[in-house]
């Protein structure tokens, strides 16, 4: 489905209305898929020995816990590379392999080619339970170590493991953090960027009723230091074709907690309000989308605001976003409106 003729025009704090047309919103940009965020795990140097024997050497920055090597590289499995956990297999010859690189290999050793039965490797499942490794993001910042076997719950919700690109109407791969993230939806998406805590954002479409399960805009505002991502999406919610507007924050959910957002739309004596607190980009927008966490406008009430004859959508969306203060006394957030 492709959108021709739609105008979104945006105002924010100072700025007066610029026209911006978009064209086929629904596609990515064809130059973003490709960007990846450098990886958390240590890199390898080898060294060549006067002897003709190699040497492998993770390296580490000056704050990293290095693990203990020659342990580490035991648990590592040879085929995926990732730390393996219970069950751990071997072949006759000892050589290991964790069990889903096992089905993988069609129960055949990587190494020696022998045929892998159902050897447990009890020995390295029993070093690996004593052992107490960082967490796999401590070069991005995160001082936690954890009993191996805890180590894996604690890395799917670490607060400092990279975030996923924010970007709608697309399967982006790109990961990586704030900084680079803006940087990439500017460069690579050519996503909208304004500074300033109101937004005035106008969406038009020649043909509404041809509209559905669409993403139309992602834009990016930059205010108190932090950045969130306006979306505005056309689905169908049921049988009912809906707009919908909703703001995320481009950090973690308890960060996230510490502002709030107003949306409002509406003309001919008819306004509709929402407010609520942005979600943490940890959640995808379709997840939130589905969510239904965010200001909702019936197609047949949106075009009853754009007036005219209904034929031509024309909705005019503003919104401001707040920060939350901590009452000393109480421990409870109250507005801070004058920010």
């Amino acid at each position: 489905m492709e959108f021709d003729n739609i105008e979104c025009v945006s105002t924010t704090d100072g700025m007066n209305e610029d026209e911006i047309h978009h064209h086929n919103l629904q596609h990515p940009h064809p130059h973003h898929a490709h960007h990846q965020f450098s990886s958390s795990k240590p890199h390898n140097a080898t060294n060549t020995t006067n002897n003709g024997n190699t040497t492998t050497n993770n390296i580490v920055g000056p704050t990293a816990i290095a693990p203990a090597t020659s342990v580490h590289e035991l648990l590592e499995c040879p085929v995926c590379t990732n730390s393996m956990y219970p069950p751990i297999h071997q072949c006759h010859n000892g050589h290991t392999i964790c069990s889903t690189c096992k089905t993988r290999v069609q129960h055949r050793c990587p190494t020696c080619r022998q045929e892998l039965g159902d050897i447990r490797c009890l020995a390295l499942e029993k070093v690996a339970e004593s052992l107490e490794m960082p967490c796999k993001y401590y070069n991005l910042g995160c001082p936690e170590i954890f009993p191996y076997y805890s180590k894996l719950k604690h890395e799917a919700m670490c607060n400092y493991r990279p975030y996923n690109c924010p970007y709608a109407g697309s399967e982006c791969s790109v990961v990586g953090d704030i900084p680079f993230l803006v940087g990439h939806l500017r460069d690579d998406h050519k996503v909208d960027m304004h500074t300033g805590c109101t937004f005035n954002h106008r969406y038009v479409k020649s043909n509404p009723r041809e509209v559905e399960n669409a993403t139309w805009m992602l834009t990016v505002f930059h205010c108190f230091g932090q950045y969130f991502c306006l979306h505005f999406e056309a689905f169908q919610l049921g049988m009912a074709p809906v707009y919908m507007a909703f703001l995320r924050f481009m950090g973690d959910e308890t960060e996230a907690r510490n502002y709030s957002y107003s949306l409002e739309v509406g003309a001919n004596g008819r306004k509709l309000i929402f407010e609520g607190t942005p979600r943490s980009i940890r959640d995808s927008h379709r997840k939130v989308r589905d969510s239904h966490d965010g200001l909702i406008i019936q197609r047949n009430m949106a075009l009853f605001f754009s007036g005219g004859d209904r034929k031509e959508l024309k909705l005019r969306v503003t919104g401001k976003v707040w920060k939350e203060q901590q009452n000393p006394d109480t421990g409870v957030c109250i507005p801070n409106l004058r920010s």
